[in-house]
């Protein structure tokens, strides 16, 4: 037989059915309903369902068939008129139980009403379940260290040993069926002190634009939740909060495929299958975020990395160190490692909890899929997701509530992540002003060169250009001259005598040593391109004066046979 494609509503009177059967004979089909239960057949489907409230029938009872879309709908009338019936979206939680083979079953449940963990009153213990006897209670953990357990609520041993060449590639831990919970986390913690890389984190902490875009985005529970804050004054706000999520047929054909059980859990096991759970949604919000909910083939690694719970099979004692453990492995392995994206994924994951079983499921199918896609992922949906998607089913809301204000009443500072992290970004800081000290401190004596002009004097050997390679100069032998100088023809250097930048040409003073050149006459000269040259580059004063050690006799001889090769100026 095939379990159809199925949907249930409801209003104030009547639950609706829909079945989709195609190519299914209209003409024979049958029906029957009474209290909780409900069965349809039409060759070659069959459904049963358990449902959350009565129905009764009475003759108001309705019927019809779509042949174009081969949908039954069916709708029937509440025995209470107004009653709310919960979790009508849990679709593998509608599906009855399977009955077992065996001739006794070695453990039996004790007073399932129910699917749902909803009807059961809340007098009841805390935990339905009849808990079965595990010898690990009773002895130390070092004396049982081959029968440690992991997975779903620790109902799993052994696995890893069979898997070990498929799982390596998927959990950090090496052995987690002779690692003990303590050793898991020592080791754990070793694991990401050394991964973290300050460089990596100082780069993102300065260069945040990335991070900055990453945080605009919004993903679909931030709709929903802003709806359902919008709808606090409403009567019904449970029933607004479960409206708001719907799942798609993908998404349905998932929750009809996964088998529906029960599982004995004590109620250290059961706490532990709820702080597991936040570890899980908190590594899957930020994956959602950093790929704005483009999932590609690094999601799966990503959420399995920054979940210590797949990764380490860690446990839990309180929700506090949940919160630290995902912010030192989201700043140490992922590309973008910021706090601020730390905190965005706590905010995230409060939304979700706060929309209740239907959100965290549709979640939870969400990285079911992600995992079947990759290989070898898709084991730690035989270790965990599975089992988190039927559980989440049945799971109390109230329960739910309470994580959910025990999450919110933590606080996160990244003094607590054991990182050093205000240590580090002090020091980039103080470094950073330094260097920026140090820039400024470089760039003002350029830009006061240009202001400044030397004063002319008859002892000193200046030019426009000295002021900047002054100290380049003071290096040179003694005795040598400017570079500037060294291309001006010997006759220029003259004792006592002064070059004048007038126009376009160079002159020489001469009033000192009575020649025929009047003061400030242009001079002709083999290298007249260049004094025209170096005129239009300086506009100042230019004064030259016979070096140190220079025999002034022998300058002016120098000078006498180079002046009868040159013309008088014009």
């Amino acid at each position: 037989m095939l379990t159809p494609a199925f949907e249930l509503t409801q209003d104030y009177d009547f639950l609706t059915v829909a079945i989709r059967v195609p190519h299914a004979r209209a003409s024979e089909f049958d029906v029957y309903f009474e209290g909780v239960d409900f069965k349809f057949y039409a060759k070659p489907y069959f459904l049963r369902l358990t449902l959350p409230g009565r129905i009764i029938e009475n003759g108001s009872e309705q019927g019809s068939y779509d042949a174009d879309k081969g949908i039954f709908t069916i709708r029937l009338p509440k025995e209470t008129p107004g009653q709310h019936f919960e979790g009508l979206n849990m679709l593998t939680a509608l599906l009855a139980p399977r009955k077992s083979r065996s001739a006794k079953p070695l453990v039996e449940e004790i007073g399932a009403s129910g699917v749902s963990e909803e009807g059961a009153d809340d007098e009841d213990e805390e935990f339905d379940w009849e808990i079965e006897q595990t010898p690990y209670e009773e002895v130390s953990e070092s004396t049982l260290q081959s029968q440690c357990h992991y997975g779903f609520g620790n109902l799993r041993a052994g696995v890893v040993q069979r898997l070990q060449d498929e799982l390596s590639e998927v959990i950090d831990i090496k052995d987690p069926d002779f690692t003990p919970v303590t050793e898991r986390r020592h080791k754990r913690l070793a694991a990401e002190l050394a991964k973290f890389d300050p460089d990596h984190y100082l780069a993102d902490f300065f260069e945040d634009e990335a991070v900055e875009q990453i945080l605009k985005y919004s993903p679909w529970w931030d709709d929903a939740h802003a709806e359902m804050m919008a709808s606090l004054g409403r009567s019904q706000e449970q029933e607004d909060a479960a409206a708001l999520v719907s799942f798609s047929e993908e998404e349905k054909y998932q929750l009809r495929k996964f088998v529906n059980k029960s599982y004995l859990l004590d109620k250290t096991a059961h706490r532990q299958v709820y702080y597991s759970l936040v570890d899980i949604l908190l590594a899957y919000c930020y994956e959602v975020r950093v790929t704005e909910g483009e999932h590609n083939v690094e999601s799966a690694w990503t959420i399995r990395k920054l979940s210590p719970t797949l990764c380490w099979f860690e446990t839990w004692t309180d929700v506090h160190e949940i919160l630290v453990s995902f912010g030192r492995r989201v700043l140490c392995y992922p590309l973008y490692r910021h706090f601020k994206l730390v905190l965005k994924a706590y905010r995230d994951t409060l939304k979700i909890l706060q929309l209740g079983k239907s959100a965290v499921l549709k979640c939870l199918l969400d990285v079911h899929k992600i995992f079947q896609e990759n290989d070898p992922a898709y084991i730690l949906n035989d270790l965990y997701i599975s089992d988190y998607c039927v559980w989440i089913q049945k799971a109390k809301s109230k329960k739910l509530a309470a994580l959910t204000e025990a999450l919110k009443a933590v606080s996160l500072s990244k003094a607590q992540l054991g990182l050093e992290l205000p240590e580090l970004e002090a020091a980039a800081l103080l470094v950073q002003e330094e260097e920026t000290a140090g820039r400024a401190a470089q760039c003002s004596p350029t830009q006061q060169a240009p202001h400044s002009s030397p004063e002319p004097s008859d002892s000193d050997s200046t030019s426009s250009s000295d002021t900047e390679g002054s100290a380049s100069e003071q290096e040179e032998p003694v005795g040598t001259q400017p570079s500037l100088l060294t291309s001006l023809p010997a006759p220029l250097l003259e004792e006592d005598s002064a070059l004048v930048i007038r126009d376009s040409g160079l002159c020489r003073n001469m009033a000192s040593q009575g020649g025929e050149v009047s003061p400030g006459q242009p001079l002709a000269s083999p290298r007249a391109p260049l004094i025209e040259e170096l005129g239009d580059e300086l506009k100042t004063m230019l004064w030259v004066s016979t070096p140190h050690g220079v025999n002034a006799g022998s300058h002016r001889s120098t000078q006498e046979a180079e002046e009868r090769d040159q013309e008088p100026c014009d």
